[in-house]
């Protein structure tokens, strides 16, 4: 069931670019971001329909790459869908402008625009204004700070009455009930 991130990179591959009016985050602490994230929200794609419990595992790689897992839970087929890939900073490591590959040698844009003090939420994009992700280190955040981070993603020129609110357990024992 990889092939939901490989249409994901297949869709983004070869697009290093960042859309006019993102800037990456500078000062990006890589050791900070690495761990579980949660996505909250996001655009809708194809390799991604259907999915729910959508979460993300960051971790260094001994190239000085980043391994990242992404695993989402597909309701229709109770199965949960997951790959591997790696991503590699673009210019500068302290800033949040990387390149992520899920499929052979075919990169895309993985740019952090927007992204807590304490690392507790980020903002996500690729080379073009239909990728977007809002990610969450806990599985649910607080309703000030979604509506915040969604009228300022909404500025930038996303298109958030398309967003997906992505469901994620309340409770730590909640994976019980898809098995994972």
């Amino acid at each position: 069931m990889q092939y939901f991130f490989i249409v994901l990179l297949l869709g983004l591959s070869g697009c290093m670019g960042i859309p006019d009016g993102i800037e990456p985050i500078q000062g990006f602490e890589v050791n900070r971001y690495l761990g579980k994230w949660y996505e909250i929200a996001r655009l809708d794609h194809t390799f991604e329909r259907g999915l729910q419990r959508v979460t993300a595992d960051y971790s260094m790689r001994q190239d000085g790459g980043i391994k990242v897992i992404n695993r989402g839970f597909d309701e229709k087929s109770h199965t949960w869908d997951e790959a591997e890939g790696k991503a590699y900073f673009v210019k500068d490591v302290k800033a949040g402008h990387l390149k992520v590959s899920f499929f052979g040698p075919f990169y895309a844009s993985y740019i952090i625009f927007g992204l807590g003090n304490d690392y507790e939420y980020s903002l996500v994009t690729s080379s073009n204004r239909s990728y977007l992700w809002l990610l969450s280190r806990t599985p649910v955040i607080d309703e000030t700070l979604k509506s915040d981070l969604t009228k300022r993603m909404a500025d930038l020129g996303f298109e958030t009455q398309s967003l997906i609110f992505v469901e994620q357990p309340s409770e730590p024992n909640m994976d019980n009930k898809y098995g994972g």
